[in-house]
């Protein structure tokens, strides 16, 4: 099978595209990412020494861009990982999170219907849901929740969610999604909580942590993760959404702790900033669906993840470094601007 991957060299994107050579080695994937701040062709280095990659530049927002992608890399499935993701972003740009996430999707969508796929796959989030009191333990969400969403992140990505399930049933475009707690693992861009502390950590500097820190979230790790979209994709059901959580929930100073006594770091690093504004209190997911259906779970403790993800982020210093420093948003030009093979056209 052809099997584009729009949004792969981002966190998960890359993941994913990592996971299906190594485990489906007979399926072609094509990566379609613009490459904007988060997409980093560093990351997928070693997917280019692979036969079975190809790599495309291009936004999923450009219609012709996407129609010409389609018409020549002829997908069989589509799994849509591009998206704008970080919250605090969304609140400062809201605009942005909407062109991208729903305008996107819909480009997306009316490619698929064009083109006939056999599937189409929109990667959500938990956050759609809203949140949860964190005094009631008991409480998950599962499929059938309402979206209650608390920022213009969230909104956008619920947006799409009515926007593929309404193209699923208006126009029988054979659609699923998934809806993930949050991911942590290799190459999670360093904005994000759980780098961002690791990286502070090792520099010795301040780690800033949001409010009182008691914020709790179901911690996923990435490889887990990409398993499940991967038979999702290949064995769940047309027209159905699927929760995808870890059973590792964490408050967000547990995690910080966690990371700073891995690394042997003072308590005396941490930080308490002001709070996002909208911050959610807490996320809890549901699997029951996707473990009855598909017969999936989560095979990762956090306490094994976290230590994993450190390792890998001491041993890829380079990777990191090269973002924090901006050189990352040259590497394209740099090594892949005159080899046409990798581009249709320039952004």
């Amino acid at each position: 099978m052809n099997i584009a991957v729009t949004g792969g060299a981002g966190f998960i994107g890359s993941n994913f595209v990592y996971y299906e050579l190594k485990n489906h080695p007979e399926d072609r994937i094509i990566c379609f990412d613009a490459l904007t701040y988060a997409g980093n062709l560093e990351t997928l280095n070693s997917a280019m020494e692979n036969p079975s990659f190809k790599f495309i530049r291009g936004d999923i927002t450009n219609r012709k861009q996407v129609e010409t992608f389609f018409e020549n890399e002829k997908p069989d499935i589509l799994v849509n990982f591009a998206a704008e993701s970080h919250v605090d972003r969304s609140i400062e740009n809201p605009q942005l999170f909407l062109e991208t996430n729903v305008l996107g999707t819909s480009v997306l969508l009316d490619a698929c219907r064009k083109y006939s796929v056999d599937r189409y796959h929109q990667v959500s989030t938990d956050e759609v849901y809203g949140d949860l009191p964190l005094d009631r333990p008991d409480m998950m969400f599962t499929e059938e929740s309402n979206l209650h969403t608390s920022s213009p992140y969230s909104a956008s990505k619920a947006s799409a969610d009515l926007l593929v399930q309404a193209y699923e049933r208006t126009y029988k475009v054979p659609a699923t999604i998934s809806r993930c707690s949050n991911n942590y693992g290799p190459f999670h861009f360093p904005e994000k909580l759980i780098p961002l502390m690791i990286i502070n950590a090792l520099n010795n500097r301040k780690l800033p942590v949001y409010g009182d820190g008691l914020n709790v979230r179901d911690w996923l790790y990435v490889e887990d993760h990409c398993k499940a979209i991967d038979l999702i994709i290949r064995e769940g059901h047309v027209g159905e959404v699927y929760n995808i959580g870890g059973h590792n929930e964490h408050s967000n100073m547990d995690v910080v702790k966690m990371i700073l006594h891995e690394l042997n770091k003072p308590e005396s690093l941490i930080e308490h900033v002001a709070d996002r504004k909208g911050h959610d209190r807490r996320y809890a997911i549901d699997p029951t669906k996707i473990q009855t259906e598909l017969g999936w779970q989560p095979e990762t403790k956090f306490e094994d993840g976290i230590k994993k993800t450190i390792k890998w982020y001491l041993d890829n210093r380079s990777w990191w470094e090269h973002i924090m420093n901006g050189e990352y948003q040259h590497y394209y030009e740099r090594m892949y601007g005159s080899r046409k093979k990798y581009v249709y056209s320039s952004l």
